[in-house]
């Protein structure tokens, strides 16, 4: 969401008017210098995750080296170079318009410099920059700094899943987290009031001084912007990625108009599958940081009321189009995330014969990619579906 959304005072919660309760934090005892925190990327969702930042550094100057960098990719937008206009103007206008950020955050286009002496880093960059970026830090960071990945997906490939704070905590040698929830980046910048998750278990080489829950929960937390610091990756990172495939069964839905009963059997079958998916490939994840966290169940729905990846399935449902054709429509060519990640968990779970334990995620791979109608979804809730019945696309 990039568009400036029209302010709705009657019907929001206006945070800013609460009394601002102190979350600071004394690490007075601990005899080390405050952490450096830089921000990778600057969409509109790094920008409104470094302003948070920032908020907190400067409110915590004995746990935080107040200055936040940001690093942006730089680009000329009405004449000016981006990162200038952050600086001098204090507003991410390409990104995040009307937003005023602090101005301890400063825009850094050199990516190198702007993780400089820093030791909490957060990725905040489309997955699809990931590896670019690794390449670029990889042995110009503090060997001992901690990372958070706010990234949402998984790689998935024949052999299995791998999550994104896995890859770059192996290919930087530091230890990474994880950020997610019910976080529409505009809402959030607005100061509207949400809940995160942040998955974080303590690392084994932790000591007393180190990044812990206490010190992210302070970098985090907003009186608009509540946070629950818990140790599931898997759990996280699995939810932020499948929502997407249930999503667009839930576009399904809405666009033959079968109404609210049948949408809310896709989100329960696919809640189901999401934490049958996470047990099943990562046997330590939680079913709770599926049905209590903002991560899950809440992103969960956020996502299957509106998106590219419902409304892409709604328009489909509607007109009888391809994926194809709606995506080269409402997406200028572009993929939407739900499409690449049916297709990835389709090879993943068909090569390891695991197809009908996924009876929601298969038949929506089926129906975007080979002609199923739409009609079978009905069928394939009861479980009795599978690519090895008779042909459902006429």
């Amino acid at each position: 969401m990039t568009d400036m959304a029209e302010s709705e005072s009657d019907v929001s919660t206006d945070v800013s008017a609460l009394p601002m309760l102190s979350h600071s934090v004394s690490y007075t005892s601990i005899q080390k210098p405050p952490f450096v925190v830089s921000v990778i990327g600057s969409g509109n969702w790094g920008t409104t995750v470094a302003k948070i930042i920032a908020e907190n550094t400067r409110e915590n100057p004995l746990l935080f080296e107040q200055k936040v960098r940001m690093w942006v990719y730089e680009e000329e937008f009405e004449g000016s170079n981006l990162s200038d206009i952050i600086n001098t103007e204090h507003v991410n206008k390409k990104y995040l318009p009307g937003i005023k950020l602090p101005d301890n955050l400063v825009a850094v286009p050199d990516l190198l410099e702007a993780v400089q002496h820093s030791n909490i880093l957060i990725f905040n960059i489309p997955h699809q920059h990931l590896e670019k970026i690794l390449s670029q830090l990889r042995g110009n960071i503090d060997p001992r700094a901690r990372a958070i990945s706010c990234l949402k997906g998984l790689r998935v490939n024949l052999d299995g899943v791998e999550l994104l704070p896995d890859i770059i905590q192996d290919a930087l040698g530091i230890h990474c987290g994880v950020l997610a929830g019910a976080n529409l980046a505009q809402e959030v910048a607005e100061q509207r009031f949400s809940e995160t998750t942040v998955g974080y278990p303590l690392p084994a080489d932790y000591k007393p001084g180190d990044v812990d829950h206490t010190v992210l929960y302070t970098l985090f937390h907003r009186p608009y912007f509540h946070v629950h610091v818990i140790e599931d990756i898997a759990g996280i990172s699995c939810a932020g990625a499948l929502k997407n495939i249930i999503a667009i069964s839930v576009g399904f839905v809405e666009g033959l108009e079968w109404g609210d009963n049948a949408k809310a059997a896709m989100l329960r079958r696919g809640l189901l599958e999401m934490i049958k998916f996470g047990r099943k490939f990562f046997p330590g994840c939680l079913v709770s940081s599926f049905t209590e966290e903002s991560a899950g169940v809440a992103d969960l729905f956020t996502t299957c009321t509106g998106g590219r990846n419902f409304k892409l399935a709604k328009i489909m449902a509607q007109t009888g189009k391809s994926a194809h054709e709606v995506e080269k429509e409402i997406l200028n060519g572009q993929s939407a995330q739900g499409l690449i990640t049916a297709k990835e968990i389709h090879e993943l779970i068909k090569n390891k014969g695991c197809e009908e334990e996924f009876p929601l995620f298969e038949t929506t791979y089926q129906i975007l990619f080979h002609g199923v109608r739409i009609g079978i979804l009905p069928y394939m809730l009861e479980n009795k579906w599978s690519i090895s019945k008779p042909n459902y696309s006429s």
